[in-house]
């Protein structure tokens, strides 16, 4: 998307990979605003519950952040709310789906929405995470609502022991449960010139350091780089891999 009048473009791709799976449950888009230049949101689920649970719970949350982003006026609206909304309503929509689901469907979401101020909202519920990249070097990414993660915060084990716990897989927060989920909002006041924003799911983190992912996504054009850290991933799953999906985009200078 290029944005002449704001001086800058952004640049951005997505990748998606059933993985090891029989089924593929993830889903992952970028919604560019039909009239603001400028303005997208991202969005990536990561479906939980079987073959037609979970598949049917995250094809709800995109159908919903269609619907939401396609109302949503930039210059009156506020990004927060919008994803408030997407977030309770795809909770909601996901607890009736299982009314008819053959298991009970859940889903994480993570969503970003960015602005023509180059301001950038984020919520997310889950163990899908979102990362924000200066140049090469990681400035943050959200905070998994896990098990294990609160476990780290707690000071039971080390970061580095979190990956490869047996209890890794347990959610204490997504869309679907009969708590509500989280709703906390994380912004960024200005992306640069050099920023890089990586949505993905756990399928993909899982088997990369902050570092590595930094390097890659630096590096390379979003499409390229999805590529290789989709294929480096399958590498490095060994037979073992989940479903696995990334949202890629990048603050790039107008040539």
């Amino acid at each position: 998307m290029n944005s002449p009048s704001l001086g800058y473009r952004l640049s951005a791709a997505t990748g998606i990979d059933r993985g090891d799976r029989l089924y593929q449950q993830d889903q992952v888009e970028v919604f560019a605003h039909s009239r603001v230049p400028g303005c997208l949101l991202a969005v990536l689920a990561d479906g939980m519950g079987g073959k037609s649970g979970g598949r049917k719970a995250s094809d709800q949350v995109l159908l919903i952040a269609k619907q939401l982003f396609e109302r949503y006026v930039p210059e009156r609206d506020d990004p927060a709310a919008l994803l408030r909304s997407l977030i309770l309503e795809s909770h909601l929509m996901i607890k009736l789906t299982a009314i008819t689901a053959e298991q009970e469907p859940h889903s994480t979401i993570v969503a970003c929405l960015i602005s023509p101020s180059r301001r950038c909202d984020v919520m997310h519920a889950g163990d899908s995470r979102f990362y924000h990249f200066r140049g090469s070097e990681m400035v943050r990414r959200t905070l998994d609502h896990s098990l294990v993660q609160r476990m780290v915060e707690e000071g039971t084990i080390r970061e580095d022991e979190a990956d490869t716990h047996p209890q890794s897989h347990l959610l204490i927060g997504c869309l679907g449960a009969e708590e509500d989920p989280p709703l906390t909002l994380q912004s960024i006041e200005e992306l640069q010139v050099g920023d890089s924003l990586m949505l993905c799911s756990d399928g993909l983190w899982h088997y990369y350091t902050p570092r590595e992912l930094g390097t890659i996504v630096y590096a390379l054009k979003p499409r390229d780089a999805s590529k290789m850290l989709i294929s480096k991933a399958r590498q490095r799953a060994k037979g073992g891999g989940d479903n696995l999906s990334l949202a890629l985009i990048k603050v790039e200078a107008l040539d």
